[in-house]
């Protein structure tokens, strides 16, 4: 069965193309590495909650929003070594002299085992 990392990650509003040439690198490198697919969200309609909500989970500064993405892999397996390498060819590459996109100490991420499963036309 399929593997889902889910992702919230905060993002100024103004970096919205600088983040997506980011995500669009990084997503490629999650592809070669066995993911089935990746999505990346930016908030469309994403409200405050009064207790709790997507912009508390991440520390949300006023001048951020929250992107929700998602990688499904085909197994756990495939995930850990896919991760593994991603996060290896990252190590070795050489620093680029890019800004920061987003402060990656604020994301909110976990891998998920989906117990259900439904498509048009299923029940």
């Amino acid at each position: 069965m399929s593997y889902i990392d889910g992702y919230l990650v905060p993002v100024r509003a103004a970096n919205r193309e600088a983040y997506l040439k980011a995500a669009r690198k990084f997503d490629a490198m999650l592809i070669a590495a066995g993911a089935l697919r990746v999505v990346e969200s930016w908030p469309d309609e994403v409200a405050h909650g009064k207790v709790t909500d997507f912009f508390r989970a991440v520390a949300a500064e006023s001048d951020e929003c929250v992107v929700f993405s998602f990688v499904e892999w085909p197994d756990k397996a495939v995930r850990d070594a896919g991760t593994a390498r991603v996060e290896a060819e990252l190590a070795a590459a050489p620093p680029d002299d890019e800004p920061a996109v987003f402060d990656g100490t604020r994301i909110v991420f976990g891998g998920f085992m989906p117990f259900i499963e439904l498509s048009s036309g299923q029940s």
